[in-house]
Protein backbone atom coordinates (compact mmCIF):
# COMPACT_ATOMS: atom_id res chain seq x y z
CA UNK A 1 0.00 0.00 0.00
CA UNK A 2 1.27 3.51 -0.87
CA UNK A 3 1.15 6.23 1.77
CA UNK A 4 1.82 9.77 0.57
CA UNK A 5 3.61 11.56 3.36
CA UNK A 6 3.95 15.34 2.92
CA UNK A 7 7.56 15.50 4.19
CA UNK A 8 8.93 12.52 2.29
CA UNK A 9 10.76 14.41 -0.46
CA UNK A 10 12.69 17.59 0.33
CA UNK A 11 11.23 20.58 -1.49
CA UNK A 12 13.62 22.86 -3.29
CA UNK A 13 12.81 26.54 -2.82
CA UNK A 14 11.48 28.15 -5.97
CA UNK A 15 13.62 31.01 -7.23
CA UNK A 16 11.97 34.41 -7.12
CA UNK A 17 11.15 35.82 -10.54
CA UNK A 18 13.24 38.87 -11.46
CA UNK A 19 11.59 42.24 -10.88
CA UNK A 20 10.64 43.98 -14.10
CA UNK A 21 12.20 47.38 -14.56
CA UNK A 22 11.89 49.95 -17.32
CA UNK A 23 15.01 51.12 -19.07
CA UNK A 24 15.71 54.86 -19.29
CA UNK A 25 14.47 54.95 -22.90
CA UNK A 26 11.34 53.00 -22.01
CA UNK A 27 10.63 55.35 -19.14
CA UNK A 28 10.93 58.41 -21.40
CA UNK A 29 8.66 56.77 -23.97
CA UNK A 30 6.07 55.98 -21.31
CA UNK A 31 6.12 59.56 -20.02
CA UNK A 32 5.80 60.90 -23.59
CA UNK A 33 2.79 58.65 -24.25
CA UNK A 34 1.13 59.72 -21.00
CA UNK A 35 1.72 63.37 -21.92
CA UNK A 36 0.26 62.81 -25.40
CA UNK A 37 -2.82 61.15 -23.92
CA UNK A 38 -3.31 64.02 -21.46
CA UNK A 39 -3.07 66.52 -24.33
CA UNK A 40 -5.55 64.52 -26.42
CA UNK A 41 -8.00 64.48 -23.50
CA UNK A 42 -8.25 68.26 -23.92
CA UNK A 43 -7.88 68.61 -27.71
CA UNK A 44 -9.93 65.65 -28.99
CA UNK A 45 -13.35 66.74 -27.60
CA UNK A 46 -12.89 70.22 -29.07
CA UNK A 47 -11.94 68.73 -32.44
CA UNK A 48 -14.87 66.33 -32.31
CA UNK A 49 -17.33 69.14 -31.62
CA UNK A 50 -15.85 71.13 -34.50
CA UNK A 51 -16.32 68.21 -36.90
CA UNK A 52 -19.90 67.66 -35.75
CA UNK A 53 -20.62 71.37 -36.18
CA UNK A 54 -19.13 71.25 -39.69
CA UNK A 55 -21.20 68.17 -40.57
CA UNK A 56 -24.40 69.82 -39.34
CA UNK A 57 -23.59 72.96 -41.34
CA UNK A 58 -22.94 70.97 -44.53
CA UNK A 59 -26.07 68.83 -44.17
CA UNK A 60 -28.33 71.78 -43.37
CA UNK A 61 -27.74 73.49 -46.74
Amino acid sequence: MFVDLPGYWPHEPKPEPPKRRLSAGGERLLLALIGLNMMLLVVAPVGGVTLIHWLVAVLSR
